[in-house]
């Protein structure tokens, strides 16, 4: 099931990716969608990842994590912006509704590592509790990955890029996730320190990408703030109804899920 979810992952990272060339979305679209999974992510983070990386740490352990997770996005964006999706493509310039200055090879970077920690948020979920906490992590990524693959092509079309070349870096991307996957797979079963640490830090990442999507709403999006409102409790209640689908208070079979991901 894990392998399953790597590969729709990657599928919806192409599909993204592919969007701007044949069909430019409109900007209102985007952002009720990022609202949408902006609250998606805000939930799972606090619903299902945070909840479950306490059975396996300590408190504080746990809160570190979060704020490292929290504090890694934070700084990559400070100094390697790159998860804006409102890309100013019709004046030819690389900016962002945010005033970054943007360049596609910074973009495919910091995209990047954002796509192998969110295969270790996935890898981390599945060893915690198997496909009941590994899909609300799932249903997160899977949402949010094709604005990160539009946004890479966006900023490689305002580049110049060539479309053969573009199309190759698209696919190559959409690899994150199952690469950052592996990551965590690799060696011998995993701790339940290292499953609290990944957890948390996962949690954190997740905050900070999403409110870095729902906070610039409240200064340039008053106008469609009804609409924007419900797609947050829209994706909201989703992430609240993916949590309660299993229960947090019952202790899971802490067991070695590699025999499950050769089903």
């Amino acid at each position: 099931m894990l392998f399953l979810f790597c590969i729709l992952i990657v599928v919806a990272s192409l599909l993204g990716g592919f969007v701007p060339l044949f069909v430019k979305p409109t900007h209102k679209r985007m952002q009720l969608a990022m609202s949408c999974i902006g609250g998606v992510m805000a939930g799972v983070a606090v619903l299902d990842l945070l909840p479950e990386a306490l059975e396996f740490g300590t408190t504080k352990m746990v809160m570190l994590w979060l704020l490292g997770g929290f504090l890694a996005i934070f700084l990559l964006e400070r100094f390697l912006p790159s998860h804006c999706h409102a890309i100013a493509e019709d004046n030819h310039t690389q900016t962002c509704n945010h005033e970054h200055t943007l360049t596609w090879v910074g973009t495919y970077g910091g995209l990047t590592l954002h796509s192998v920690l969110a295969g270790v948020a996935l890898a981390a979920a599945w060893s915690a509790g198997g496909f009941e906490i590994a899909l609300g992590v799932f249903v997160a990524i899977v949402l949010h990955k094709p604005f990160d693959g539009l946004t890479l092509v966006a900023m490689m079309r305002i580049a110049k890029v060539g479309k053969t070349k573009t199309k190759i870096a698209n696919v190559v991307f959409s690899f994150g996730v199952p690469i950052g996957v592996l990551l965590f797979q690799i060696g011998d079963e995993v701790s339940h320190q290292a499953i609290a640490a990944a957890l948390a830090f996962s949690a954190g990442m997740f905050l900070c990408i999403s409110l870095s999507d729902l906070l610039p709403e409240l200064q340039f999006h008053g106008h469609d703030r009804f609409s924007l409102t419900f797609a947050l409790i829209l994706g909201l209640s989703i992430a609240w109804g993916i949590s309660s689908l299993h229960s947090h208070s019952e202790p899971h079979e802490h067991t070695d899920n590699s025999a499950i991901l050769q089903e």
